[in-house]
């Protein structure tokens, strides 16, 4: 359009080959000239705006002499962008800025208190065990919802289930979890989907056994050793490494406890099993692409006067003193390491007892903190018959 008019074409005639305004014609052939068409600037914004409204410097001051004035004086303590607005004396200084101009300039100037947040990735599922974390194993997290009730009917609690990578769920409605109802459940969801690397509990006494004995080795853990599977308990009262789980378990609860009226717990069962069934259907590709389960071998059966021999893993967090309790005991790990994450890890029965520091900031560094003697006593390492 430039070299047209350039070359001394009618302004119109321009116009109606390139098919815009007449306007636009003569707006361009005046920015072009006789110049080079290489050298004219083309940009159809100019690179400042035209006006410039900014508060004037005196005002500005203003504003900051009237915050230090509240900060140190005000009865209410309160000298943020809306204080310095309702308290500016109008009939010296004139009408005041707005709360946003007072807003802008208080973060211009520096003069803003709060921090903002910084907003780190998250770390990769299952960061605190590092073959899930690379995902060359999965791990399959258990959980109890509780204090739900039939109409008219009994206490019902669910015992839940998910791998971390696989996405695979399960969900067994009871009339309580109790460890009786827990081992048959594992055996089957495991003789079904296969056996994970590892097993995460809670701290529940059906997960974990009696919390008032030292030295006490459950039956699910027995279960898990015996299948090769590592069982793994999360820090007391900390759900965050239970996270992905309860959500499971809020979706469970919207979509099968509250959508229907279950008439007894037969039917609660079968809408349930109903809904893992379409859930895994629907996540079948992922599953698909997470980590190899080993299958259960066809003649094992699970024994629990066996004695007890593989690995447990425990997440705890320290106290005061850099102490950890676990297994009943409570062993020292690292006076500089206080109310800090560390991965115990315990090889029954004759130990030994390692502490590795966890860090969700740097998930990939746990150093090895401390490396202690322990031995299950002998009259703990087999179950009576």
């Amino acid at each position: 359009m430039g070299t047209a008019v350039q070359a001394g074409q009618s302004l119109r005639a321009v116009a109606r080959t390139f098919r815009v305004s007449l306007h636009t014609v003569q707006r361009w052939g005046a920015r072009a000239g006789q110049r080079r068409l290489d050298r004219v600037d083309w940009a159809d914004q100019p690179p400042v705006a035209h006006t410039v409204y900014r508060t004037p410097p005196e005002v500005e001051d203003q504003v900051l002499g009237l915050r230090r004035e509240l900060r140190e004086t005000s009865a209410l303590g309160e000298y943020g962008a809306v204080a310095i607005h309702r308290e500016w004396p109008a009939a010296t200084w004139g009408p005041p800025p707005t709360v946003r101009t007072i807003g802008r300039i208080l973060e211009r100037r520096g003069a803003l208190d709060g921090q903002r947040r910084i907003r780190r990735p998250a770390p990769p599922r299952g960061w605190y065990l590092p073959p899930v974390a690379r995902g060359v194993a999965d791990c399959d997290c258990f959980d109890i919802i509780e204090g739900l009730v039939l109409q008219g009917g009994p206490a019902v609690e669910v015992l839940t289930g998910l791998a971390l990578h696989a996405g695979l769920p399960d969900a067994w409605p009871t009339p309580g979890v109790t460890t009786a109802r827990v081992l048959p459940a594992l055996q089957a969801h495991w003789g079904a989907l296969g056996v994970p690397a590892f097993a995460q509990f809670d701290n529940d006494l059906c997960f974990q056994g009696a919390h008032h004995l030292p030295d006490v080795v459950g039956r699910i853990v027995r279960l898990c050793l015996q299948l090769g599977c590592v069982p793994v308990f999360t820090p007391v009262k900390d759900p965050s490494f239970q996270a992905a789980l309860e959500n499971f378990n809020g979706r469970w609860q919207a979509k099968v406890w509250h959508r229907f009226h279950h008439g007894s717990l037969r039917a609660l069962q079968l809408r349930s099993a109903a809904y893992i069934a379409a859930a895994r259907q629907r996540g079948s590709a992922r599953a698909a692409e997470g980590p190899a389960r080993r299958p259960v071998p066809a003649a094992w059966q699970f024994d629990p006067t066996r004695p007890v021999r593989g690995q447990v893993l425990y997440l705890r967090r320290t106290d005061a003193q850099g102490a950890a309790p676990l297994l009943g005991h409570v062993f020292p790990v690292d006076r500089h390491w206080v109310h800090r994450l560390v991965r115990a890890e315990v090889t029954l029965p004759g130990g030994p007892l390692r502490f590795f520091a966890l860090r969700r900031r740097a998930p990939e560094s746990q150093p090895l903190l401390r490396e202690a003697p322990y031995e299950l006593p002998e009259h703990r390492r087999a179950l009576r018959s």
